[in-house]
This record gives C-alpha cells, sequence and structure tokens, in this order.
C-alpha cells in the first residue's frame, strides 16, 4: 500500500551577512587565543554548525521512526521520543459553513450515494443515477478527466472542493478516493439523512437499494423486526468472516486478519436483536466482492474475471459488542447517527484506509447503542481484472490483528462522542495504527461536521462492561449456510505480477491448504502475533501451542514433552487441510525451499545426526523406562506398523530420539497417526520418542521425503543470534532464538533476502 508521504520541514531561508571589510593590520598583532574570546568571534559560526547537525539528526530520527511506526509499529518506544500532541478544540466556537458557499447552495436530498471518480462515468455509475430517490454525487480527484461530466449526478471537481471552506481539504491527497470525505460533508450540508458508500463498479441488483438495506429504521417505512445476530458466547471471538454465512467458505473480504483465514466453520447457532440501530449496514457484492490481493492472485486462474456469488436467501446478520467485521467503502449505507464514522484516514495507505475506518467506528458506534449488520448481495461489482498489489494492503496484514484486540480492550470516560473520538484516534497514533496527521484530520473532521449543522449522538452505556445474559436453549437459532461453488487455489501467473508477488503466490499456493502447528518456549504474549505475522501470509492458519494459555492470543495451551498428543485435536478441527507442519519456535523456516518437497509423504528430520539419533536403551533409566513403554506400543502395533517400524529400528535394545523441531504429516498419514495415538494412551512417552516411533511404523524411511536433509542443525544455541548460523539457502535453521519484537525485527529482517516482501513490513 501507498503510505502518504511525510512532508519535510523547508529549510530557513539563507541568510545573506555582510562580511567585514579586511584590514591590513588585522593579523599584524598577535591576540590572546583565550576560550571566551575566541567564542564571542566565532559564535555564529559555531551556532551554524550546531544548527546543521541537529537538523540532519532530526531529518534521520524521524525517517527511521516514520519507517518503523508507520508499518510495523513493534518499537513502542519510538512513540514515547515522537511526542504527539492531543488537538485542543472549543466546541463552542465553532462557526457554521452554509451551503451558499457551494455551487448548489438551495438543493437538498435526503438519500445520497457517493462515489469517487478517475475516469469518465461508467455504465454502473449512469445505472447508480437513474435510481429514484437518490441523489449521486461524484467526487474527483487529480486523476479524473478534465471534462468530466454525468447528466443527473452533482460532481466536485478538486478547485470546487477547495472552495468550499471544509478544514479537512489542507489534508486530502490529491490523487485518491479518500476525497470522498469532503463529498459526505457535502452532503451532511444538503440535508442528507442516509449516505450510500460505493465504488463506480457496483451495480444495484434490481435496481433498488430498498430492496436490500433497512432506508428507513423509524416510522411508517420501517421493517419493524428481528435479526438474526452472531452469539457472543465466546468473548475471545472478536472477528469474524460473514461471507460463511452467506454460503462461500473459501472466500475471506479484504481486511480479516490472515491469522482467521482457516476458521471456515459455520456457525453452532445465532441469537437474535430488535431492529432499528442497525446504523452502518454492510452489503454482499457478487461478481467481485471486496477481497484482498492476497486471495485475488492466488484464487485466480487465467485471465478470467471472477463471477462470485453469495446466498442472496440468507438472512441478513447483526454483529454483539465485542465482534467485528470488516467494512469498506465500496457497498455501505450508514445512517445520520453514524455519519461521523464515514472519516477516511489519510496517513495510511489507500487500500487500508476504509478498513481502518471500519474497525474504529465499529467501536464508536458501541458508544451510542448502535451495531453493524452485514447484508445478503446488494450490488454486482465487475471484475476489471485490476488487483491492487499487495504492497498497497500491506498496512491491513500487519496492523489489523492487532487493531481489533486493541479496539476491544479500549475504554474512554468521555462524556461526549466526539471527546471519545478525538482521543480514540490520539490513542490509535499513539499505538502506530495510524499517524498523527490523522490526529489533526479527525479534529478537522468534527469541527466541520459541527459547522455544516450535524448533532453529534447521545451515548449510551457499554454493554461489553455488563455480565452478558446467558444463552438459554429457547435462545439458540440454527441457519445452516449454503455451500455455494467455492473458489480454490490454482493460480497462473501473469506478466504484471511482479516477482515478489509471484513469489508470494507461489508459496500461498503451495501452503495455502497446510495448518502450520506451532509451539513457543518463549514468551508468547511478546512473539505470538509476531509469529503469525511472518507465517500467517504462507500458511492456511497458524496454531499456536505454549506451556501457559494465552486467550487473547488463541493460544492453546500443551507441554512440549507431549505436544504430540495435541495434534488429533487440530487434525479434527481442520478436517479438510491438505496437512500438517509441527515447529518449534527456536527453529526457523526458509519456506520458499520447501517447494520442491512431496505434500503426500512424512518429513522429518532421520537425516539430520544431531536431530535424529540412537541411543542404548541402558544409557540411563529415563532411557530404560522410555524403551519399555515403546517396546509394549510396538507388541500392540497392527501388522504392518510393527513391520515398518522394526525394519527402520537398529536394535530391540535401542531407542530412537529426535528432538522433533519440525516435522510434517499429509493427509493421507493423519488416521495412521490416530491409531497410533490410540496406543499410546495414557503412557508418558516423550514427544521426542513418539514422533520417530510414529513415522518409523507409519512409512519406511526410505520413502520418507528429504526436504529437511539439508537444514542448518547446532545441537546447542549460541550465546546470541549471528548471521553466521543462518542461511537463505537451507529449508530451516536451528537454533535461532526469538524472545521479543526486536528479535523478531532482526529475524524478517535477514530472512527478507529470501522473501523480499518481509522488508516492507521493517
Amino acid at each position: 500500500m501507498l503510505v502518504q508521504e511525510r512532508s519535510t520541514p523547508e529549510s530557513p531561508k539563507t541568510q545573506i551577512r555582510t562580511l567585514p571589510t579586511l584590514h591590513s593590520y588585522r593579523f599584524s598583532k598577535s591576540k590572546s587565543l583565550d576560550f571566551s574570546t575566541w567564542l564571542s568571534e566565532n559564535l555564529y559560526k559555531v551556532v551554524t554548525i550546531l544548527l546543521l547537525i541537529v537538523t540532519v539528526a532530526a531529518l534521520f530520527f524521524l525517517r527511521n521512526v516514520g519507517d518503523t511506526a508507520a508499518l510495523l509499529c513493534f518499537q513502542s518506544q519510538t512513540a514515547a521520543l515522537e511526542k504527539i500532541q492531543f488537538p485542543k478544540i472549543d466546541w463552542n466556537s465553532i462557526a457554521s459553513i452554509p451551503a451558499k458557499s457551494s455551487l448548489y447552495p438551495e438543493f437538498r436530498s435526503e438519500q445520497w450515494i457517493v462515489v469517487s471518480v478517475s475516469k469518465y462515468p461508467s455504465d454502473s455509475l449512469r445505472k447508480l443515477v437513474k435510481m429514484k430517490g437518490w441523489q449521486v454525487l461524484a467526487i474527483g480527484n487529480s486523476l479524473t478527466p478534465s471534462d468530466w461530466a454525468l447528466k443527473g449526478a452533482i460532481y466536485l471537481s478538486l478547485e470546487e472542493q477547495s472552495n468550499l471552506g471544509f478544514r479537512v481539504v489542507e489534508f486530502l491527497p490529491y490523487d485518491s478516493f479518500v476525497r470522498k470525505t469532503v463529498g459526505y460533508l457535502f452532503a451532511i450540508q444538503h440535508g442528507a439523512k442516509k449516505i450510500f458508500d460505493v465504488d463506480d463498479r457496483g451495480e444495484v441488483i434490481d435496481g433498488d437499494l430498498g430492496k436490500h438495506f433497512d432506508i428507513e429504521l423509524v416510522g411508517e417505512g420501517a421493517r419493524q423486526e428481528i435479526i438474526l445476530q452472531y452469539s457472543h458466547e465466546n468473548p475471545n471471538r472478536t472477528v469474524v468472516n460473514p461471507y460463511i454465512h452467506f454460503g462461500q467458505r473459501s472466500v475471506w473480504p479484504r481486511g480479516l486478519p490472515l491469522e482467521n483465514v482457516g476458521e471456515i466453520a459455520h456457525e453452532e447457532f445465532y441469537t437474535e436483536i430488535f431492529g432499528g440501530k442497525q446504523f452502518i449496514q454492510q452489503g454482499i457484492s457478487n461478481g467481485l466482492p471486496d477481497v484482498d490481493s492476497v486471495f485475488y492472485f492466488t484464487r485466480k486462474s487465467g485471465l478470467e474475471a471472477f463471477d462470485i456469488r453469495f446466498d442472496e436467501r440468507a438472512p441478513k446478520l447483526a454483529l454483539p459488542q465485542g465482534m467485528m467485521v470488516p467494512i469498506n467503502s465500496f457497498n455501505t449505507l450508514y445512517h445520520t447517527s453514524a455519519f461521523w464514522a464515514l472519516m477516511l484516514p489519510v496517513s495510511i495507505s489507500t487500500m487500508a484506509s476504509d478498513i481502518l475506518r471500519g474497525y474504529w467506528g465499529q467501536r464508536l458506534l458501541w458508544e451510542i447503542g448502535g451495531y453493524v449488520v452485514v447484508y445478503p448481495p446488494t450490488v454486482h461489482r465487475y471484475d476489471k481484472i485490476e488487483a491492487y498489489p499487495f504492497s498497497e494492503e500491506r498496512d491491513l496484514h500487519v496492523n489489523v490483528g492487532r487493531l481489533v484486540k486493541f479496539l476491544n480492550s479500549w475504554r474512554s470516560s468521555k462524556h461526549r462522542l466526539f471527546e471519545k473520538i478525538l482521543e480514540l484516534s490520539f490513542v490509535m497514533a499513539e499505538e502506530g495504527f495510524w499517524t498523527e496527521k490523522d490526529v489533526k484530520f479527525t479534529a478537522a473532521w468534527l469541527q466541520d461536521l459541527i459547522a455544516v449543522g450535524y448533532q453529534q449522538p447521545r451515548l449510551m452505556s457499554l454493554e461489553l462492561d455488563r455480565p452478558r445474559a446467558t444463552i438459554g436453549d429457547g435462545d439458540r437459532k440454527e441457519f445452516i449456510p449454503q455451500k455455494l461453488p467455492s473458489i480454490h487455489l490454482g493460480v497462473e501467473e501473469t506478466g504484471t505480477v511482479t516477482n515478489e508477488i509471484g513469489n508470494l503466490i507461489r508459496w500461498r499456493k503451495f501452503f495455502g491448504n497446510v495448518v502450520l502447528i506451532l509451539f513457543c518456549k518463549g514468551p508468547v504474549e511478546r512473539t505470538a502475533l509476531e509469529w503469525r505475522l511472518l507465517y500467517g501470509r504462507i500458511f492456511k492458519t497458524v496454531i499456536i501451542l505454549s506451556e501457559t494459555k494465552n486467550s487473547d492470543l488463541v493460544v492453546e495451551e500443551g507441554r512440549l514433552d507431549h505436544a504430540y498428543k495435541y495434534l488429533p485435536k487440530v487434525f479434527d478441527t481442520y478436517s479438510g487441510a491438505e496437512g500438517f507442519l509441527f515447529l518449534q519456535d527456536d527453529t526457523i523456516l526458509n519456506y520458499w525451499n520447501l517447494l520442491q518437497a512431496d505434500k503426500s509423504k512424512l518429513w522429518i528430520t532421520d537425516k539430520v545426526p544431531k536431530s535424529w539419533t540412537t541411543v542404548s536403551a541402558e544409557s540411563s533409566d529415563w532411557f530404560k523406562k522410555q524403551s519399555s513403554m515403546v517396546k509394549k506400543i510396538v507388541n500392540m502395533m497392527p501388522v504392518h506398523f510393527q513391520v515398518s517400524h522394526k525394519q527402520s529400528v537398529e536394535s530391540e535394545n535401542s531407542v530412537t530420539i529426535c528432538s522433533s523441531e519440525v516435522f510434517y504429516v499429509p493427509r493421507r498419514f493423519v488416521a495412521d497417526f490416530l491409531d497410533l495415538h490410540g496406543l499410546v494412551g495414557d503412557l508418558e512417552i516423550h514427544h521426542k520418542v513418539a514422533i520417530p516411533l510414529f513415522f518409523t511404523a507409519m512409512d519406511s524411511v526410505q520413502n520418507f521425503d528429504p526436504v529437511l536433509n539439508t537444514m542448518s542443525y547446532r545441537e546447542k544455541p549460541a550465546a546470541t543470534n549471528s548471521s553466521t548460523i543462518y542461511s537463505v539457502h537451507v529449508p530451516a535453521v536451528h537454533p535461532w532464538n526469538v524472545s521479543n519484537e526486536q528479535d523478531f525485527i532482526k529475524l524478517v529482517r535477514i530472512m527478507a533476502e529470501g522473501d523480499p516482501l518481509l522488508a516492507e513490513l521493517v
């Protein structure tokens, strides 16, 4: 994503000084060279040099702080160094901005469609203009043709936007759709009660918004009805994929955290809520739904356009407080109580702006008792075979998961909505989700809202802080979504895809249906999100295990010495996965070197001498006990397991040990693994003993895929991580210690040699 450039401060104008006259006697007499005399004569030189040094240092510092805070936001200490000023607003002295200053001073309409235009009017836009009762407002930018015009639409050029007197104009980029912010203010100024936020690809199905959305929430035209709602039973479930409810389990919306992509099960049950406060209404789009570049590039085969269909008969679905969903600017209806939530941030990349707006707005919507409802297909968007590159969505994939958790934990003691809005924008800048520019932009936006006559809604008590009602059997409502034709991995690269994106596509295509199970021995509160960021881009999902459970970070509890006993649960949860890769956090996976592996075979480090060893059962009491349990299990094995195992072991009086830092189980061996796990039962056989036992029983070692044989392996970790240990050319590296954010940043930088897109994260 393109991150807005920060304007560097202009250098002060050079002062033209009159040079002193050089007299002939100036150097004839020797002067005292004491420090005070020298300093008084050369003071201006000293000051000039010091100013130059400070300026260069400041520019260098700001550049590095900006890159780190805006893109990765892991080094929280930078926030303390770059102090953000909280805007001071006198809410009672904001002058009004009358509509008389616009080209349409007397025009009023309650229903507006706001769209950004960069090209001549599309066929979809021409159809929007013909919708009865709705006024189309087209917002131009620097890319819009100078002679743009469409009968029935109001068009605001850059010049006309600048003449409206809105404070927000000075913050807006010239070439971006976020200039729609001006359009929202214009519509509110001219009587808007509903604003439909859409793009010029969207064609309303059947040409009637009222057929799909709840246009009226109160009065005679309102559909006083009960709405299905996601269950709030699991308080740790904070974000959902609504496409599953509407029949497309394999599709996910832009803005869904990648670690949640693998959650494809439908709801066990729903609850219900009375309609009337669905102030933000998100529509589903047929054809080309709002998907991210990872989906677009990995799920497309050839150059044919996407034509994805959703279940139009599925009921609309509300979200309870504490649960969020991605909201876009392509197909969303806002009611007047949520107009304040239309602000599009300006300091982040373009394709992250509406998504971060949506999460920010949802959290604040709870403060006034409102909620979001997702509706079945409302528009058809046409795929123009022009996807946004991954780099333009970088802010999303880095920040969105952390943002959702932050917003759910945020609380404010302010007594008015606008004060809460400004406070949240300020804290989000401190947390690095956007910059100080958006804090100032928020202040300008709120003042402009007041100036055009908008009345801020009243606050209501937050349900999150009250005990949740118990969901009884009678409150549970069932709905089984349809399973419509899905979109599977199947991409053929095109010449327009960069090498980096092409690599990401290949890796995602290869591992996109493989579950990664990562065991963290280090502090998960400092590394869990980082591991998901690194590997979640590649794998179907990332399951994290640790000695200590952490519900907030979705970390499951498990003992490393019995880690294999947790795998059946994962196998069952992801029954459609192609395979399962186990990894310990002291081992780094160079996924780009695994593409030649056979995913139908077992992978393990049987040819890595220090990882896979055979020891005498008499070496110690511990080995003797483990050997005894192994013999017991072997004696209970069916013939095919027992024969395979005995062909692979040196002696019955020896024990095969594998440190098991990394191994892979394909789908076709899952049933065998479960059978062997059942034989173990309550026996306390160690993970290092159980895994080689299972592998040699499931298949002959000659059939193991050799992909891990060349991994870089050292038995004892070095005192510190070193680039001499890491190699970009091997499939995996052990050991490597990551215990905090700084360690992770160093790792990402060194891995960027193999995956250049990682460099953009730091």
